[in-house]
């Protein structure tokens, strides 16, 4: 099974925080520009999704109004049920963090990936992502705000500023601006994909050094961690499950179905991860970890998945259940840097 290299990375900046977390000046130093990175990151996402073209997609809509409910309606309530698992898999700390990783967005560019690769309906999971991230950026700290409350430094007021500010200000403008910045972004993809991938990671040193300086990785013990991988494997099951045979019980064609699978059972790692430490702060640590592993199991599990699809038999019948756009095939520009 693959191992996605950037999560090796991410890994070795664990390490780096856990040996040599950033303390005193050296800690305020980070915190500052990882918020910049953090409005530097949205600010991007904003400036590379082509709102008119995306909205042309809503021609189909079926498929992204089913994707959307399994993102932020089917995910939460499981995140919700998985409450009866405190205390005897999982801890509170992580709990809280399992929940906040069923209330953030799909990703866009696995999610692409996999439907290609299964022969699915690639332009339906590029606007089914496309969809899901910009709906995130308001939905995902107001089901926060619900579900989570203050427990565990979570959400309060200050929380919604910071949102404001370092989230949806930075994509408004990204969005107001792509209209000048539109052809450079498209140029330079890849030099700001990098860039995107630079950022989440100084985000989370910042984020797991000011754990171990709290002391919050006192709480985890290897048989808790045994238990959320437990949780999280059939949580990912139940996800894939659904969303293949609940599009059959809707009556989407093959590569429909495929696209609302890839697309509906999937949680970005990067949209997450900064939204985690605006929402959390010194306890984000945690609340990111059942995310980064989540991250890891879903890659694994769906590049299996794709490779038998694409081995399955066409079905003639199987045709898209709705009209595909065209112009949304033109929202993958710029959008596939993102480390989903």
């Amino acid at each position: 099974m693959p191992i996605d290299p950037y999560i090796l990375l991410l890994l070795g900046t664990v390490g780096l925080a856990a040996l040599l977390p950033a303390r005193g000046t050296g800690a305020d130093v980070a915190s500052g520009a990882s918020t910049a990175a953090i409005a530097f990151l949205f600010f991007l996402y904003g400036a590379r999704l082509s709102t008119r073209e995306a909205l042309d997609g809503l021609r189909h809509w079926r498929l992204h109004t089913t994707v959307l409910a399994c993102t932020f309606v089917v995910f939460p309530l499981l995140g919700l049920a998985a409450r009866g698992l405190v205390p005897v898999l999982l801890t509170q700390p992580l709990y809280q963090g399992l929940l906040f990783l069923t209330l953030v967005p799909s990703t866009i560019q696995s999610s692409i990936a996999f439907t290609s690769i299964a022969r699915g309906n690639v332009p339906a999971a590029i606007c089914a992502g496309s969809f899901s991230s910009l709906v995130g950026i308001v939905l995902t700290p107001l089901l926060a705000a619900v579900l989570l409350g203050n427990s565990g430094g979570g959400f309060s007021a200050d929380s919604l500023v910071k949102i404001v500010l370092q989230l949806l200000v930075p994509f408004l403008a990204g969005q107001v601006l792509r209209r000048w910045i539109g052809d450079f972004v498209t140029r330079h993809k890849k030099v700001l994909g990098l860039v995107d991938r630079g950022s989440i990671l100084l985000v989370v040193y910042t984020a797991f050094s000011e754990g171990m300086v709290q002391g919050v990785w006192d709480q985890v013990s290897p048989s808790r961690l045994a238990g959320l991988l437990v949780v999280e494997a059939v949580l990912l099951a139940v996800m894939l499950a659904l969303t293949w045979y609940g599009a059959r019980a809707l009556r989407f064609g093959r590569e429909d179905r495929i696209a609302i699978q890839f697309a509906g059972s999937k949680k970005s790692l990067a949209a997450g991860l900064p939204m985690a430490s605006v929402l959390f702060g010194a306890h984000a640590s945690l609340a990111v970890l059942p995310l980064m592993l989540f991250h890891q199991m879903q890659l694994m599990v769906c590049a299996v998945i794709a490779k038998r699809r694409a081995r399955d038999p066409r079905d003639p019948r199987a045709g898209i259940s709705g009209p595909s756009s065209a112009a949304a095939s033109r929202t993958a520009v710029g959008t596939g840097t993102r480390s989903g």
